[in-house]
């Protein structure tokens, strides 16, 4: 369990290893206090390099368009693909003001959709659990809800320290703590009580060890059946959650689904088909803001043929 207390500057990262690493940052901080239509302006420029340029992206980003939207041309999979990828970059930018901005400055610019629904769970001292699906401002997030609300979730540290202190550093304003994932499942079910939400990111594919496969927008993916089993060991309500821009008031929203009703309390595979069929109806309201760069189908049933496997150029 980490505080912002345990994440006090540590004079090692001052290392002359981590320079580079503070220089880029020295830009970083520069790109936070631009207006956001000259930052996106920006993001736009490098999403549409990366998506000419990166392959190995642009190849992940249509191979989950194609398998999660067949019924579009291949001249919309591409059009698809490229708003992805600008959304993509602006989003990394624009995480610079998470690093670099009072809290107090940004919650000017949050906005909650079904705030309401959190509120009843509370009224009924419910634990809850708050799904946090991929779209590609999902690190807005913890700072919407955090605004409002007590919340805890799980971290996975990252190899460069600066940039661990930095993201730690930032998630820890908007939450109480953070707990490792290698810690276990056990700690997040302990650390609920009604009052304080814990955020899980289950979407990704993890592979086949702790998931079953459940149709994804159609097409089998491996999804984790955790959630489902801290749901059911917590007592918890469980909401899908995933947060967007908004390009006309230039403000992040996050969307709160509806309740999954009876999650955890059915079979694996159930549980499973809930969550996906949760996600698809956020990810419709703005799908060229999810962040198809993963790979979601990675794990495939029966040893058949991956679906990344070979590359393309369109």
């Amino acid at each position: 369990m980490k505080t912002a207390t345990d994440n006090a500057f540590d004079k090692n990262l001052l290392h002359p290893r981590y320079w580079a690493t503070w220089f880029g940052l020295g830009g970083f901080w520069l790109l936070a206090w631009l207006p956001w239509k000259a930052r996106h302006c920006l993001g736009d420029k490098i999403g549409a390099y990366i998506y000419r340029k990166n392959t190995k992206r642009r190849h992940i980003v249509l191979s989950n368009l194609r398998a999660c939207f067949p019924e579009l041309t291949d001249h919309e999979h591409n059009e698809l693909a490229q708003q992805t990828m600008r959304e993509y970059a602006c989003a990394l930018l624009d995480y610079s003001m998470l690093f670099f901005r009072s809290r107090q400055w940004l919650a000017q610019h949050m906005i909650i959709e079904g705030q309401d629904k959190l509120d009843d769970a509370l009224a009924q001292d419910k634990n809850i659990m708050l799904l946090l699906g991929h779209s590609v401002w999902l690190e807005f997030a913890p700072l919407t809800i955090g605004q409002h609300y007590s919340a805890y979730g799980s971290y996975k540290p990252f190899k460069n320290a600066v940039f661990n202190w930095l993201i730690a550093r930032s998630r820890l304003k908007d939450v109480e703590f953070v707990i490792a994932r290698e810690e276990g499942m056990i700690k997040l079910v302990r650390a609920m009580k009604p009052g304080r939400m814990l955020f899980f990111l289950p979407d990704q594919d993890h592979g086949s060890k702790h998931s079953v496969f459940a149709p994804f927008f159609g097409k089998p993916k491996a999804t984790l059946t955790t959630p489902a089993r801290i749901a059911k060991l917590g007592k918890a309500s469980c909401f899908p959650v995933m947060t967007f821009f908004d390009h006309n008031s230039g403000k992040y929203k996050t969307v709160i689904g509806n309740s999954l009703e009876a999650f955890g309390q059915g079979t694996a595979e159930q549980d499973a088909i809930t969550m996906n069929e949760s996600f698809e109806e956020l990810i419709a309201l703005h799908p060229e803001q999810y962040m198809w760069l993963l790979k979601f189908f990675r794990t495939t049933q029966h040893q058949t043929e991956g679906l990344y496997t070979e590359l393309t150029t369109g």
